[in-house]
């Protein structure tokens, strides 16, 4: 479920480099290309990262008894995720892997543009639709993730359109290198303004012994509030025991898990170490994961015996409403030049750009997301070049046109 709310924002989360960032697991580069393919052991982000912090010492939070009763302690934990499909649709939220020679797309957006990362975006055509073979008219999730640049791209109620490009509500760009901070009370291609496919649980995880991150979770009302991670609410309930996005449920310490299969271990060790993040509206405790024939269906129904009364909630930071939301400055664009104007067709031409206080940058229409202060583009029309300079208050644009003869 989306909502929007007003585009101001919070405090800076600092990020490691790019260098630091990948020499904690597996290299991004060693991933699988293809459709719901293995990592082979890479975890997005840094391990500092919320998404991948150990939270197993953390204390509890002190209104988490209420929290529990308000999304009813009797309910029981669901895995969102399997083999096979329900109702002609596959169960779960896909993703694919993609190399660096990808085809990059247009995407179009209908909904939410302006919080939106533009394209272009290395999506198939055929990149599989959350739902497929049927996705109908849901969330229509597509998760692509760029194994040699290391970008992972996330798009919401999306559609591919004939001819090529892609029509979706909204969009979000990771670099998945740095603990990266999206404006606060931007949506995302999630309501929670967070990525959707660092929180899923994957087969090749689970077959290899330990999800090391935390799965994301639902629950049916949350509060208008959010708490880091979380960006964004899609709410207009003021309860303070309803759950803002961005809570996390842990599964308590002393819950025994011996009788459980070793598949469903590797998940519940996951939610006791790092436990499971509200990101959505939805059905009470549905966890998310990828479809995969290889999972057991009968057998990830044993995870409906856990009830939320075995959780706790872990202590919370700010929790922001309406009424605290601290504002600052966007990035400041200082320069965006090209050494040429004017060119002859398909003849290199050098962008260049300086920024402060950027957290990521952003080149359209042909680029896309890049790191560094300079990029070699090869126009073949005439084309304006539009730098997207964003950090946690905002966003600020730059353009520059060339000409080609």
């Amino acid at each position: 479920m989306k909502c929007m709310i007003a585009a101001v924002a919070l405090s800076i989360l600092q990020f490691s480099s790019g260098a630091a960032a990948l020499a904690q697991s597996p290299a991004c580069s060693g991933m699988t290309v293809g459709k719901l393919a293995s990592l082979n052991g890479f975890v997005p982000f840094p391990s500092d990262n919320p998404w991948n912090r150990d939270v197993s010492n953390a204390p509890v939070d002190e209104n988490s008894a209420n929290i529990i009763n308000y999304i009813r302690a009797n309910v029981t934990l669901h895995p969102d995720f399997g083999s096979g499909d329900y109702d002609g649709h596959s169960i779960g939220i896909p993703y694919q892997v993609v190399a660096g020679s990808q085809s990059k797309l247009v995407v179009k957006f209908t909904a939410y543009g302006g919080e939106s990362d533009p394209g272009p975006m290395p999506v198939p055509a055929n990149a599989l639709i959350e739902g497929y073979p049927a996705p109908g008219n849901g969330d229509r999730h597509v998760l692509v993730l760029d194994k040699d640049g290391c970008w992972l791209y996330e798009l919401y109620h999306s559609f591919p359109l004939k001819g090529g490009p892609w029509d979706a509500d909204s969009s979000a760009i990771w670099d998945m290198t740095i603990d990266e901070q999206r404006p606060y009370t931007w949506t995302s291609a999630d309501a929670a303004g967070l990525p959707i496919f660092t929180g899923l649980a994957r087969y090749d995880e689970v077959a290899a012994g330990a999800i090391d991150h935390a799965l994301r979770f639902t629950v049916p009302v949350t509060r208008r509030a959010f708490t880091p991670p979380a960006l964004h609410w899609a709410s207009s309930v003021d309860d303070v025991n309803a759950p803002p996005m961005g809570t996390r449920l842990r599964l308590n310490a002393g819950f025994d898990i011996s009788s459980f299969s070793a598949s469903n271990q590797v998940i519940l060790t996951a939610l006791k170490k790092y436990g499971m993040i509200l990101a959505d509206n939805g059905s009470g405790i549905f966890i998310s994961g990828a479809p995969d024939n290889r999972w057991n269906d009968d057998d990830l129904g044993q995870l409906k015996t856990i009830t939320a009364s075995n959780f706790d909630v872990v202590a919370m930071d700010q929790v922001y409403t309406d009424a605290n939301m601290p504002s600052g400055p966007p990035p400041t664009i200082g320069s965006f030049t090209a050494d040429h104007l004017s060119v002859g067709r398909g003849k290199p031409v050098t962008l260049s750009w300086t920024t402060s206080d950027a957290v990521y940058n952003i080149i359209s229409p042909t680029v896309g997301p890049v790191r560094g202060n300079s990029i070699t583009v090869n126009p073949k029309s005439k084309t304006t070049y539009t730098l997207y300079s964003t950090n946690q208050y905002g966003r600020m644009t730059a353009s520059v046109t060339i000409k080609v003869h």
